[in-house]
């Protein structure tokens, strides 16, 4: 199986190294193409094609992978994966890995991940997709992220055969003080909030802060927060009946 692996926190992060390693330890035939550099919050965006519809690319070397081939790319996420399924960096994949993320990917607000994009760009390709993030700004307990990584993928490739999204997110905690993988929805939208100041002259202050209000207590927020590493499964684009359309004319 043909595994393609990209991030949006770019090519030197050490996530995705570690995730490289954990699929190739896992018998996967891996090509690395990540963004050139830091591509957070690009959710599905399609940016990169330089003049005349030329993408730009440097060849690399990951420590530890010197022979899995490894691309840097001008381009968001999503758009490597794109162009990644029509045989830009060799065979189309099989499946999409995204990651390790560095900070979590978790609620309503998966909406802006460029690590999430990626996932449900494979996905509206046809492929099965693993994205997987730990929820720490700081240094963080990557052994920790690692293991809960080759857990969730020798748990999800026997069942890789339907286009959906695995999103998996992991605390930031010892790998001992870990309580193990859980099943979660996602949390509101709403799991921060904006805070607009007086408008400057030429600028508009906004800062940001978490909510107070308490998650349901099988989202994704709640169970980190107690421990848990989270697996949500996301279908991707699909067709609504929430609204009656027979009225159309």
């Amino acid at each position: 199986m043909r595994a393609l692996i990209t991030n949006d926190d770019g090519i030197d992060s050490a996530g995705l190294r570690m995730l490289a390693q954990v699929a190739v330890a896992a018998g996967l035939k891996v090509t690395v193409a990540a963004p050139d550099g830091e591509r957070s919050g690009t959710s599905a965006a399609m940016s990169g094609l330089a003049a005349g519809g030329r993408l730009l690319v440097a060849e690399r070397a990951l420590d530890g992978l010197e022979d899995v081939p490894t691309v840097a790319v001008q381009a968001s996420p999503a758009m490597i994966v794109f162009v990644g399924t029509h045989g830009a960096f060799g065979p189309p994949p099989d499946i999409v890995l995204a990651g390790i993320n560095r900070g979590p990917n978790i609620g309503r607000a998966i909406l802006h991940s460029g690590t999430v994009g990626a996932a449900l760009t494979a996905a509206s390709a046809g492929l099965p997709a693993l994205a997987v993030s730990l929820a720490s700004d700081r240094a963080g307990h990557w052994d920790t992220a690692t293991a809960t990584a080759t857990r969730a993928l020798g748990w999800f490739l026997p069942r890789a055969e339907v286009p959906v999204v695995v999103n998996v997110n992991v605390p930031d905690r010892p790998a001992d003080q870990l309580r193990g993988l859980h099943p979660a929805r996602l949390a509101s939208y709403r799991v921060a909030r904006a805070i607009i100041g007086e408008p400057g002259e030429g600028f508009i202050p906004i800062t940001f802060s978490e909510l107070d209000a308490r998650p349901g207590a099988d989202t994704d927020l709640a169970l980190i927060r107690e421990g848990w590493a989270t697996v949500t499964v996301l279908e991707g684009l699909s067709e609504s009946s929430a609204l009656d359309l027979s009225t159309l004319g």
